[in-house]
């Protein structure tokens, strides 16, 4: 295990920050990959705190940049020549209705969601093909499973990231590569800082979605009290990452399971009744 090494994306915060202090603990070298490296304190001051500093090394990665990713590429194969997990967490959350996204703002949500991912998959599979072994785990979420109203660019972005997932398993099983799904609930992370900014737009008064999305914001912060801690979905991946033969997918998070299997099994028209009734109360 002393040799191994993993990159993490979007280590800066959240989910990225915590699962490279919980890879470290298991004995990997972290790579642990954000886009601004001075933003990189609170993740050294707490792998100081857990004596794991000298197990991660933080490089610069903007996972919508080819050139960023082509030189992250090289110094990762010059320096280490081998990458036994790949963690990819980079991400934020767009919200809105659909009518007052703008289309720069999908096509933004999509670039660091899901081509990021694609981009940051594609520099390392030869890698992971030649040496016949090797997981891949791409963070996705229960909007990747059950869509809300409000979110489609965040939704759509996961729902891609689980179809692609799904194919890149069954290519890459005959050659030893692992290819893992996992799927948090709400978690008290930053993810909705960035997308808020896309939600002012429903939020103005003159817009005619404005009571809709603040009933759906009201639900939110009314519920924010029982989201989890991101610590239980980083020992999660540190699992998966050192599990011989995981599966596709890992669920995970307060209600997750059950609305996913509630979401399948009733009648659309039932779905959508309990949702529209829950979320927007006149």
């Amino acid at each position: 295990m002393n040799n191994k090494t993993a990159i993490v994306t979007g280590t800066s915060s959240g989910f990225g920050l915590s699962t490279t202090i919980e890879l470290a603990q298991k004995g990997f070298t972290v790579i642990a990959a954000m886009r601004n490296s001075h933003k990189s304190s609170s993740l050294l001051q707490e792998a100081s705190k857990h004596g794991v500093e000298s197990k991660i090394i933080v490089f610069e990665l903007d996972v919508t940049n080819e050139q960023s990713i082509l030189s992250f590429q090289t110094r990762v194969l010059d320096e280490f020549g081998r990458v036994d997990v790949l963690v990819n967490n980079a991400g934020f959350a767009g919200a809105g209705f659909v009518e007052e996204v703008s289309m720069d703002e999908y096509r933004n949500q999509f670039e660091t969601n899901v081509f990021g991912v694609f981009a940051v998959t594609k520099a390392f599979l030869p890698l992971m093909r030649k040496q016949n072994r090797g997981c891949i785990i791409n963070v996705s979420s229960i909007s990747g499973k059950v869509a809300f109203p409000g979110l489609s660019p965040y939704s759509a972005s996961k729902h891609a990231i689980e179809g692609w997932s799904e194919s890149l398993r069954l290519e890459m099983l005959p050659f030893g590569v692992k290819v893992v799904l996992i799927e948090p609930g709400s978690y008290k992370t930053n993810i909705w800082s960035t997308g808020k900014q896309v939600a002012q737009e429903s939020l103005q008064s003159d817009s005619p979605y404005q009571e809709y999305m603040m009933s759906i914001e009201k639900y939110i912060a009314e519920g924010e009290n029982s989201f989890g801690d991101p610590l239980d979905v980083a020992k999660k991946i540190a699992e998966i990452a050192t599990t011989e033969k995981p599966d596709l997918r890992y669920p995970i998070g307060r209600g997750v399971k059950t609305t996913i299997f509630l979401k399948n099994l009733l009648p659309w028209r039932l779905w959508e009744k309990i949702i529209i009734n829950k979320l927007f109360k006149k």
